[in-house]
């Protein structure tokens, strides 16, 4: 029984076919074992959190081309008899993996293509959110509002199949134009100084968001030098309208994408503590109803009743 097991184990140590399949499996473990090393060094070595992600994703791209470089190298010989069984096996792994398969040329559209990269603010297929990591079949998003008030993260990691760049509209909130439109309103009540109040509401936009306009200017020049889009005022601008209630003054201006809340939240500060320095010159207005007068009413009392 031992001189069959030794004769089989040296046919098998002399068979090209084990052979190769042991010089595969040496060659992958060093690749992965390296790849793992780099990545290691990479969480130690690089301070700044994009340029470590990238590292990583460099690292796990070329690790993969090893591998498969090193399948083909080792099986070269016998690929071509297995193209024809790999043509007949694909046909059939296209019609039931074709969700599979647009999902990873959509990572090659997302990838060559520029729809948008890691650390970009986008809306895909109803997400909206941070991108923070994107693989050949899914993109992972760091989720805002939903039930939260403004663009806040919710706490919510979102994985949204990447064939969504073909079926529905990618929004970036970041790419080429970091800037965002944002207005607010301000009714003031009728019988106020409406010249003070817009001067206030001026003063209050260039203090806060004045900057923001001059750099978004900059920005748009560059956007309306890569597309074909008419000039647009990026600096803050007041307006007035009328209602039955008050005087409504828009405040329309531009801000960082990423600070839309807290510049909201600035505004209205700064705005309301200006009103109240007035001394009642300008006042907020608010829904209230006024009586104007109360009909005389006569009543007459029945003594005669207990």
């Amino acid at each position: 029984m031992d001189f069959v097991l030794q004769d089989r184990l040296k046919e098998l140590l002399h068979d090209p076919t084990v052979a190769k399949l042991a010089v595969l499996i040496v060659g992958i473990v060093a690749i992965l074992a390296f790849a793992r090393f780099l990545r290691n060094l990479a969480q130690r070595k690089i301070a700044d959190d994009a340029n470590r992600y990238r590292a990583s994703k460099l690292v796990n791209v070329v690790s993969f081309g090893l591998v498969v470089l090193v399948v083909a190298l080792v099986f070269s010989s016998r690929l071509g008899g297995l193209a024809t069984a790999f043509g007949l096996a694909g046909a059939g792994l296209a019609f039931a993996l074709q969700e599979v398969i647009t999902s990873v040329a959509g990572w090659i559209a997302i990838s060559a293509g520029g729809f948008f990269k890691v650390g970009d603010r986008v809306q895909l297929g109803g997400i909206k959110g941070d991108v923070i990591d994107i693989a050949v079949l899914r993109t992972t998003v760091m989720e805002l509002g939903v039930w939260v008030d403004g663009d806040l993260y919710n706490g919510r990691i979102v994985k949204v199949a990447n064939s969504y760049v073909f079926k529905q509209p990618v929004v970036n909130y970041s790419q080429d134009f970091p800037f965002l439109w944002d207005e607010i309103v301000i009714p003031i009540r009728y019988g106020s100084d409406l010249a003070q109040a817009d001067r206030i509401l001026k003063d209050v936009a260039d203090e806060i968001v004045g900057d923001y306009g001059r750099n978004a200017a900059s920005a748009w020049r560059h956007v309306a030098h890569k597309y074909l889009v008419e000039s647009a005022d990026t600096t803050p601008m007041v307006t007035m309208s009328a209602n039955d209630n008050w005087c409504a003054f828009t405040l329309r201006y531009t801000v960082d994408y990423r600070k839309r809340r807290a510049t909201r939240d600035q505004l209205f500060r700064r705005i309301v503590e200006g009103i109240a320095a007035t001394g009642g010159s300008v006042r907020l207005a608010s829904a209230t109803s006024e009586i104007v007068g109360v009909p005389r009413l006569e009543v007459q009392v029945d003594r005669s009743q207990p």
